[in-house]
């Protein structure tokens, strides 16, 4: 188990079709590990940069802009960490079909 706090996630909206989270990582704070079971988009609300932790042990480095969103599909698995000293936020936008 790991030892990062956790990033905190509030259902802002929670309707059939979408589902709306605020999460917001302290510096070093993580998701833990998940998988994602819908398409999703990700609009940040602060710019940084995440570590992506993958499932093969592997990592990379995603940069995070202001206001700028990006698409995923469902199935996606992973552990999210605010890879920065500072506070890190996003909206996900999940498309609940």
């Amino acid at each position: 188990m790991s030892e990062r706090a956790q990033a905190v996630a509030v259902v802002r909206i929670d309707e059939s079709q979408v589902r709306v989270t605020e999460y917001r990582f302290a510096p070093q704070a993580e998701t833990g590990w998940h998988r994602h079971e819908y398409d999703y988009v990700v609009v940040p609300l602060t710019s940084g940069r995440l570590l992506l932790e993958q499932p093969d042990g592997s990592s990379r480095a995603a940069e995070l802009r202001l206001h700028e969103p990006y698409a995923r599909r469902a199935g996606v698995e992973h552990n999210v960490v605010n890879d920065n000293a500072f506070e890190l936020a996003f909206l996900e936008i999940e498309l609940l079909r």
